[in-house]
């Protein structure tokens, strides 16, 4: 899991609001609002320029203002535009204290503000701030939930910030406690579930697209659920929006649970235009699917998304993507040349962008071991089984690809529910890797745990959620731990 991950997922959409006094969410500011949540951003502020201009006492302004910055401080991950933004946090909620007392949006209104920008500092590693701010937009909505039992919106963003005390990573926990603040994933997504049953009949029908697309990010990059594909794409049907959002969040879903053919045809059936703010990140999700089936054009995409992006992730580990892209194509100048852009370019704030660089300052990758894994990371997994058919750890010098051959075997049939033989394969992987300092081992056994729940067998599944966290100085250490630990947790209720 990847507490980065998930941080994206709840910046990547805010608050929608509704009529009150001096809070009155009007066509104008649905209009503004839709353009937001379009990636029309120039749309919105002319259109909310415009309310201001008609009603300056509506406080919907204020929300929508910071709105605009919240989406676009996600879709670049501009460090310079974060620190120009940040300051205006304070004016904004000292405006709405201005506005109507006696409405459930008085306190409400505040704590999104509070939530947004408790969301975006800690995307940017501003955790102090942004726990202080996460802790009174908690307070705000505990005494708004107490005042108005029944205001819907009230419990999306509790259930957020549970989520998100929940899933983080050890070492903030302990800064979490602290401060008073604590959460947990399973019961907050299980609060996102329940409203999203709610809110259709409700007067707040309009929040439904939003804890759709929660929903779908955290039932992937949260409780690991691969085999729910089915549903989410059902619960993404029935989506109001039928632009931009919707159809990326079809790529996105398919992409990550192994509907490689899927994902293409929705990311590439993207609308593209001069109107929406631009998203790097689509064509990034592009270039990897493509990789994963081996199309000779997926490195476009992964330069494109290069040369477009303004932030920090994924930049190291997009040029080795190109380079592999290359390595696959026997074209020894590119591959190298792009394996020295991996190792010089970029940041390492990501995981994923660790681990490109201690890939790309490894030992040169095998053929084999290569194609099979992304083959099965797009979901072809008769593929990535061919491409390792008589393969054997004899015949391999290095460690790294003796563990790597048992964990891979091991993902593919478990990908296949042939679980059996995944256990046997991954058993393999730790006992020759579970010194090492690649990941193969500790998630072999995370993955062990995860087949054990699965079949209800929780005292085995303990047990090898606790090999996981026993191992040390591994690749995606933090992911791993973390991961172990809500399994481990999961167990002993």
């Amino acid at each position: 899991m990847k507490f980065k991950s998930i941080l994206f997922v709840i910046v990547f959409v805010g608050c929608r609001l509704t009529a009150s006094a001096n809070y009155n969410f009007d066509a104008r500011c649905m209009d503004a609002y839709k353009a937001v949540f379009d990636f029309r951003l120039n749309d919105a502020r002319a259109i909310i320029q415009q309310e201001k201009q008609q009603y300056p006492q509506n406080g919907i302004t204020i929300l929508l203002d910071n709105y605009v910055d919240y989406i676009s401080l996600i879709t670049s991950d501009n460090k310079n535009e974060y620190d120009l933004l940040k300051d205006k946090k304070s004016d904004r909620i000292d405006a709405l204290k201005g506005n109507e007392e006696n409405s459930p949006y008085y306190l409400y209104a505040q704590a999104e503000v509070y939530l947004q920008w408790g969301l975006i500092k800690a995307k940017f590693g501003d955790y102090t701030s942004s726990a202080s701010d996460f802790k009174k937009a908690r307070n705000l909505l505990n005494d708004n939930t107490e005042k108005y039992p029944d205001f819907l919106p009230a419990q999306k963003d509790l259930a957020l910030i549970n989520v998100v005390f929940g899933a983080m990573p050890s070492n903030l926990k302990t800064f979490a406690k602290f401060l008073g603040m604590g959460g947990n994933v399973q019961a907050g997504v299980a609060q996102l579930e329940k409203l999203r049953t709610q809110i259709s009949a409700t007067k707040y029908s309009y929040y439904k697209d939003e804890v759709i697309f929660y929903l779908c990010y955290m039932d992937i990059d949260v409780l690991h659920n691969k085999n729910n594909y089915n549903r989410l794409m059902g619960y993404i049907a029935g989506m109001d929006n039928k632009d931009l959002l919707r159809t990326y969040l079809q790529g996105y879903v398919a992409a990550k649970t192994g509907h490689n053919e899927e994902a293409i045809a929705n990311l590439q059936d993207v609308p593209h235009s001069a109107k929406y703010t631009p998203l790097p990140t689509l064509d990034y999700l592009l270039g990897c699917a493509k990789l994963c089936r081996m199309d000779s054009d997926a490195y476009v995409y992964l330069l494109k998304y290069i040369d477009e992006y303004k932030g920090v992730n994924y930049i190291k580990d997009s040029y080795l993507k190109v380079a592999y892209c290359y390595f696959f194509r026997n074209d020894e100048a590119k591959y190298n040349y792009y394996l020295k852009l991996a190792r010089t370019k970029g940041y390492t704030t990501d995981e994923k962008d660790k681990q490109a660089l201690k890939e790309a300052n490894d030992n040169r990758p095998d053929y084999d071991l290569l194609k099979a894994r992304f083959y099965c990371d797009g979901g072809y997994y008769d593929k990535a089984l061919a491409q390792l058919k008589g393969k054997q750890e004899g015949e391999l010098k290095l460690l790294r690809d003796k563990i790597e051959l048992n964990y891979r075997l091991g993902r593919i049939y478990e990908k296949m529910n042939k679980f059996n033989d995944a256990i046997a394969w991954y058993q393999k992987a730790i006992n020759i890797g579970k010194t090492s300092t690649y990941y193969y081992a500790a998630n072999a056994a995370l993955s062990i745990g995860g087949i054990y729940e699965y079949i209800k067998d929780d005292y085995m599944a303990a047990n090898y959620y606790k090999q996981a966290l026993d191992m040390r100085n591994h690749e995606y250490q933090s992911s791993i731990d973390t991961q172990a630990k809500d399994g481990l947790e999961r167990m002993h209720r």
